[in-house]
């Protein structure tokens, strides 16, 4: 028998006067959120807790839906362009995220001085020993597993097209004047393509799911440095975010992190 354990922390940073980020962590439910809001003043911020309420409300009734909750979430799951290929609970995150845009898109048309605020997100939903990834812009997920850090998720930015195409290395990358150009977050165009994938979990996996102001200070070298032995879940996120201060907190970081262990019953 395994079971998950979870802990996720948020930092303004050194440079930022406010905090755009937004995480959640419903522990009944296996769901776990970063959102990165984009769009200056408070505007990102509305738009990252719009985007994590809604992801988890919705995640949140496919579990223990009431009567009136059936109806609407099947034809979301529909439209979401349900995929037989994956477990319902990647579908569910999936349609949870396009919901979450819709949200977005709603709450600037309600309210113009919203308008050009958006947010990048990443998701985690994990049932049935199967771990359902999901992201729209650069906020990562990655999975440690035996000691070694794999990036899960693609970056969909102007600068990862350009590495994935060949005309710019992963070092030039780093420090690109673009390198913070999305290419992908809700809030923009009315439809958002949403990479999912599906993995099984292992005993011991961890999963570490955090915004682009932790990888853009500290390499996947130095990041994994802080978790290979396995320290405790507080310790190590408040480690990893005061690192990403130390190299410079350029942004406001977040870090959630997520351990599948033993359960001794």
């Amino acid at each position: 028998m395994t079971s998950i354990r979870a802990c996720g922390q948020t930092d303004t940073g050194l440079a930022r006067e406010h905090n755009e980020d937004c995480f959640a962590i419903d522990a009944e439910s296996h769901l776990y959120v970063v959102a990165d809001g984009m769009g200056g003043h408070s505007y990102g911020e509305v738009a990252s807790r719009i985007s994590v309420d809604s992801i988890c409300t919705f995640v949140s009734r496919r579990r223990d839906p009431s009567p009136e909750d059936l109806g609407p979430p099947e034809e979301i799951l529909r439209s979401a362009g349900y995929d037989d290929q994956l477990q319902p609970h990647s579908n569910v995150l999936k349609a949870a995220i396009l919901v979450a845009q819709e949200q977005v898109l709603g709450a600037i048309q309600e309210d113009v001085s919203l308008r050009g605020m958006g947010t990048t997100v990443v998701g985690l939903h994990v049932s049935d020993g199967i771990a359902a990834v999901a992201n729209v812009g650069d906020s990562r997920i990655y999975r440690i597993r035996r000691g070694e850090i794999e990036q899960l998720s693609a970056d969909h930015t102007w600068v990862h097209e350009q590495v994935v195409a060949g005309y710019l290395s992963a070092e030039q990358a780093r420090s690109h004047p673009l390198r913070n150009v999305v290419t992908r977050a809700l809030g923009g165009e009315s439809e958002v393509a949403i990479d999912v994938q599906e993995m099984a979990v292992e005993e011991a996996d961890l999963f570490l799911l955090c915004s682009d102001g932790l990888t853009g200070m500290l390499r996947d070298e130095e990041i994994i440095e802080f978790l290979r032995d396995e320290p405790p879940l507080e310790e190590a996120c408040q480690n990893l975010i005061k690192a990403a201060n130390e190299h410079g907190g350029a942004d406001n970081i977040t870090v959630v992190l997520v351990s599948i262990v033993s359960d001794p019953s």
